[in-house]
C-alpha cells in the first residue's frame, strides 16, 4: 500500500509542473489511486471532510480578509500611502525603497493579500523609482520582496490556513508572525540604507515636487490604515473579538473608508467582490482537493512512510526533522504555490511534529516564513510574474531574478533566528495569553 502512496507523489508533482489545475489534479488522482487500491466506496468518508470543510467557521476569515485588501487596492490607498511615504522619505538616498517597503509592510497589515501588493506597488512605484535613476534590479527586487510581506505580517491568509490545518489558535499565530515580519521590514531597509551609501546612483535621493507633501495630507493619508490595521489586530490580540470577526470588521472598515473618501462606486464594489470569488473559490477547491488527497493518502500507508523516512535520514531529533523539512518545503517552494504546499506537505509533516513534542505554533510559524519565499524563488515564483506583468518593456525577468537574491536571503536569514530562538518570537503570544489569563 505505501507504494501506491508514494505513486500519488510520482504522479501529482510532474501534472501540476505541467500546469494542470491544483484543485482538479489533486482530485483526479486521489480517485484514481484511491479506486484502484481502496476501491470506490472508500470515498464514502469524502463527503463528510468537505461538510467539515463547508462549516469551518476560521476559514470564513479568508474571503472577508481578501475582500478587505481588494477594496482598499481598488479605492487608491496604496497609491495614497506611497505618495505619502515618498514625501517623508524620498529626499534621502534610498529613500523611495524604503517608502516602498514601508507601504508594503502597511498593505500587509490591512490585506494580506500578496499579489494585489505587487501589482499594485509594480503599477505605481516602478514607474516612479525608474523615473528617477533607481538600479532596475533594486527597484524590482524591493517591490517583489515587499509584496510578499503579506505572508507573514498579519493578518496573513497563509496563516489562516496553516493554522486550521494544524490546530493553533489563529490569533496566537497572527501574534508569533508579528515579531518576524517587522523583522523583516527592517532588515530590508538596512539592506536599501547599506547599499544606497556604498553606491548613491543605485538609489538617488527624489529631488522633485514628490518630495513635498503638507502635514494636514500625511495625517489624512495615514490615520485611516493606521486605524484600520489597529482595530483588527488589536481586537485579536486582546481577545475582543475572533480572527473571522475582525475580518468582517476589517472588510467593513475598508468599505467605509472608501466611501469617506467619495472612491466607492458601484463598479468599484462588484469588481472587489468578483476577485474576492475567484481567489477564494481557487482556496477552497484546491481544500477539497487536497482533503481527498489526504485521506487517500494516510488510508495507503503515506503518512507512516513519511514518519519512517525521517527517522531513518536522521537521529530522531526535533533539529533533523525541523530541518529537513524547511529544506524540503524551500525545495518544493521553487515549483509549487504556497496553498498546494499547505494543503499537500503540512498535513503530513504535522503528526511528526506533533509525535516529536514539537511546539505547533513555532513549527507553524517557521513554515509561514519559509512559505513567504516560495513567492520569491525562481522558476515559478508568483511575485516574480506579478511583477513582470505590470512592469516596464524595459525590465527583464534577469533583473527581477538579480533583484529579489538579496532578499530571499534575508529571508532565510531570519527563518534561522527563529529557529535558533524560539522563545523569542512565542513571547507576545506566550505574554498576550498571561495577560489574559489564558495560562
Amino acid at each position: 500500500m505505501e507504494y501506491y502512496a508514494l505513486g500519488m507523489f510520482v504522479v501529482i508533482i510532474p501534472a501540476l509542473l505541467l500546469g494542470y489545475p491544483v484543485a482538479f489534479t489533486l482530485g483526479a488522482v486521489s480517485i484514481f489511486f484511491g479506486t484502484f487500491a481502496l476501491g470506490i466506496d472508500f470515498f464514502q468518508l469524502l463527503p463528510l471532510r468537505i461538510w467539515g470543510i463547508m462549516t469551518n467557521f476560521t476559514l470564513l476569515a479568508v474571503p472577508l480578509f481578501v475582500l478587505m485588501g481588494v477594496i482598499l487596492e481598488k479605492s487608491g490607498l496604496a497609491q495614497d500611502l506611497l505618495e505619502t511615504s515618498a514625501a517623508l522619505f524620498g529626499k534621502k538616498k534610498g529613500g523611495l525603497a524604503i517608502a516602498v517597503i514601508l507601504v508594503g509592510a502597511l498593505l500587509a497589515a490591512t490585506t494580506g493579500v500578496a499579489g494585489a501588493t505587487v501589482v499594485t506597488m509594480g503599477v505605481i512605484a516602478l514607474p516612479t523609482m525608474l523615473r528617477h535613476g533607481y538600479d532596475r534590479s533594486l527597484a524590482c527586487g524591493t517591490i517583489a520582496a515587499s509584496g510578499t510581506l503579506g505572508q507573514v505580517i498579519p493578518p496573513s491568509i497563509v496563516a489562516i490556513l496553516l493554522a486550521d490545518i494544524m490546530g493553533v489558535p489563529v490569533g496566537r499565530l497572527f501574534m508569533a508572525t508579528l515579531l518576524p515580519g517587522l523583522v523583516l521590514v527592517g532588515l530590508y531597509i538596512s539592506y536599501v540604507m547599506v547599499i544606497s551609501r556604498k553606491n548613491p546612483l543605485v538609489a538617488p535621493a527624489i529631488t522633485l515636487k514628490e518630495g513635498t507633501l503638507s502635514r494636514a495630507e500625511i495625517i489624512k493619508s495615514l490615520t485611516p490604515p493606521l486605524v484600520l490595521m489597529l482595530s483588527v489586530l488589536g481586537s485579536i490580540f486582546l481577545g475582543i473579538a475572533s480572527p473571522t470577526e475582525s475580518a468582517a470588521l476589517g472588510a467593513l472598515g475598508a468599505i467605509l473608508i472608501a466611501v469617506s473618501r467619495k472612491r466607492m462606486r458601484w463598479s468599484i464594489l462588484n469588481s472587489a467582490a468578483l476577485e474576492t470569488v475567484k481567489l477564494t473559490s481557487m482556496v477552497f477547491l484546491i481544500l477539497v482537493g487536497a482533503t481527498a488527497f489526504g485521506l487517500v493518502f494516510k488510508s495507503l500507508g503515506g503518512d507512516q512512510a513519511v514518519s519512517s523516512f525521517f527517522y531513518s535520514t536522521g537521529d530522531g531529533s526535533q533539529l533533523t526533522f525541523v530541518i529537513v523539512s524547511m529544506v524540503v518545503i524551500f525545495i518544493l517552494g521553487f515549483f509549487l504555490d504556497f496553498v498546494e504546499i499547505c494543503f499537500i506537505v503540512v498535513p503530513i509533516l504535522e503528526p511528526i511534529a506533533r509525535s516529536l513534542g514539537i511546539d505547533l505554533l513555532w513549527f507553524a510559524l517557521i513554515i509561514a516564513v519559509n512559505l513567504q519565499t516560495s513567492f520569491l524563488t525562481p522558476p515559478f515564483g508568483f511575485s516574480l510574474f506579478y511583477l513582470k506583468a505590470v512592469s516596464p518593456p524595459e525590465i527583464n525577468l534577469s533583473h527581477i531574478y538579480k533583484g529579489i537574491t538579496p532578499f530571499v536571503l534575508i529571508q532565510i536569514i531570519v527563518l534561522a533566528l527563529i529557529i535558533s530562538f524560539p522563545n523569542a518570537v512565542l513571547w507576545l503570544p506566550n505574554t498576550v495569553d498571561k495577560m489574559n489569563g489564558l495560562l
